[in-house]
């Protein structure tokens, strides 16, 4: 198909062109003015999924603060690192944008600690995953077009999102049920683009969650200065600006420690392409190991960082906290619905009085996981509080 794209010829021969795009599951017209790849980014940006991300948190439950990220800021910081990062290695930027704005889209209210508690509760019918529902969110879920469920993205997005963290040797049952209809080769790599907007999620959460947990008083600078990768950007700082303001150090520490990291993840990309001199995005996905990766000397301080992180700042009594009600909230609400199913929105309830167990239980937890936290904690309200203002 032709792509109306200017820039498609200036792509490298790996990355992924609009107008060879395996196409949709469903045929439909394409756009005149949009490439495809620009087009399921529209797709996604307009769906209600993606809408609902601005009352999602990242880690902080929302009342606590609007200066923290929540998913929708956060989806559009990895979308930017996505973009800046392919257009450096010649990659088809839509693409990583699209994929780099649908990464967060099956996430929960709460976070992973509303999550978690699904999880617990679906354990008897396959369990809860956030990437799994982003999939069916795409391709099921989201439903409002005519002609098909889902958003009916290309076979590229479906396969950047279904494995954009790797092969899958044991699918998830979505996928696996997808992939016999419409085969997404997943036990291969994704594309380089998808390789670029899981690692652009990676330095965004990382260096984010580090400037919300300091303005929190969650995490201190000093503490921080114990692990060598954060130390080292910030005696930058210092060494440049002399004494500031913790809103200053803060923010010139953070820029610096992205740079770092998409530098490095840039070198070693380049290496790695050197070395295996892939000639199309087929051999992407046949390579042996992934083609976007951070060096071997970042890994290991990110690593240490994380764990600092860890214990530090998603362990924090505080956050504890707000995660033990989160958990509750969660816990209730999935009870409440899945004990008396007409309790739900008729569009919701709809066929679950005589539904087995397992249909009526995924059907309770996508209500609840289609929430946002504000909702949940309001709706938690209103049926648990025997006088709601």
């Amino acid at each position: 198909m032709d792509s109306p794209s200017p820039r498609h010829t200036l792509l490298a021969p790996y990355a992924c062109q609009a107008e060879q795009s395996r196409g949709r599951r469903h045929q439909e017209p394409e756009s005149a003015t949009r490439s495809v790849f620009q087009r399921d980014r529209d797709r996604i940006v307009h769906s209600g999924a993606f809408r609902k991300l601005q009352y999602k948190t990242q880690v902080f439950v929302y009342h606590e603060g609007d200066y923290f990220r929540t998913r929708l800021t956060h989806s559009l910081e990895v979308a930017q690192i996505a973009r800046s990062i392919a257009r450096q290695l010649g990659l088809n930027e839509d693409l990583a944008e699209a994929l780099a704005l649908a990464h967060d889209l099956g996430h929960t209210p709460f976070g992973h600690a509303g999550e978690s508690v699904l999880q617990d509760l679906l354990e008897p019918y396959g369990g809860f995953d956030h990437n799994e529902q982003t999939f069916r969110i795409l391709t099921e879920l989201e439903a409002k077009y005519a002609g098909f469920d889902g958003l009916n993205l290309t076979w590229e997005s479906l396969e950047g999102i279904a494995k954009h963290n790797g092969p899958l040797p044991n699918p998830r049952p979505a996928l696996t049920a997808f992939s016999q209809d419409w085969d997404l080769e997943l036990g291969s790599y994704a594309s380089a683009e998808a390789q670029v907007a899981a690692l652009a999620d990676d330095i965004a959460y990382t260096n984010h969650d580090i400037d919300d947990g300091l303005r929190a008083g969650l995490l201190t600078v000093e503490a921080l200065r114990s692990e060598p990768l954060a130390d080292a950007v910030f005696a930058e700082v210092i060494e440049r600006y002399g004494a500031l303001e913790q809103g200053r150090l803060v923010h010139e520490a953070v820029r610096r420690l992205i740079d770092r990291m998409v530098s490095d993840l840039l070198a070693e990309t380049r290496r790695r392409l050197a070395e295996h001199r892939p000639d199309s995005p087929e051999a992407v996905r046949a390579m042996p190991t992934a083609l976007v990766a951070f060096s071997e000397e970042m890994r290991g301080p990110l690593g240490s960082l994380r764990r600092f992180m860890f214990r530090r700042m998603y362990r924090h009594y505080l956050v504890n906290r707000m995660t033990k009600k989160a958990k509750r909230v969660m816990r209730d609400l999935f009870t409440y619905f899945d004990s008396d199913p007409q309790c739900l929105p008729e569009n919701w309830a709809d066929g679950l009085s005589d539904a087995p167990d397992a249909v009526r239980a995924r059907r309770v937890a996508d209500y609840i996981a289609g929430m946002t936290d504000r909702y949940a904690l309001e709706l938690h309200r209103k049926l648990f509080d025997p006088y709601p203002n």
